[in-house]
């Protein structure tokens, strides 16, 4: 069994909760607010590969506008083949936009620090700056 860490994240964002499960969830608003191509099946089962290639994985569950759940890996050499994190955004209105709470399960100790920064750099900023 590999030792993991947990990365969690909460982050509000001032727009309704289907409009931030759509830019996490189309390929189309994925690619517009990261700037790297994505291509994101919309079913439970099927698979996804984001920032232009180097993130994949399969949608574990999904209930549009309140949860995702994404088994998730990275390309990098380092990393397991068999070994994928579990990644879950649950999204509630709150204030008048969505409470995005993230949740990353199974995360390799080498890559904790670094994946910590890149949710926040990567997503959760020009998140905001799409939707806002």
């Amino acid at each position: 069994m590999r030792k993991t860490r947990t990365i969690r994240h909460s982050v509000w964002i001032r727009a309704p909760p289907t409009d931030v499960y759509d830019a996490l969830m189309t390929s189309k608003g994925h690619s517009a607010f990261t700037g790297a191509s994505a291509r994101i099946s919309p079913r439970v089962g099927g698979k996804f590969t984001a920032h232009d290639g180097y993130i994949h994985g399969r949608n574990v569950e999904l209930v549009r506008g309140r949860k995702i759940v994404q088994e998730w890996r990275p390309a990098e050499d380092a990393w397991p083949k068999d070994h994928y994190s579990t990644v879950t955004f649950t999204l509630r209105p709150s204030r008048g936009g969505t409470q995005l709470t993230f949740l990353q399960t199974g995360v390799l100790p080498e890559y904790a620090a670094e994946l910590a920064g890149g949710w926040k750099e990567f997503y959760w900023t020009p998140l905001k700056q799409y939707l806002e």
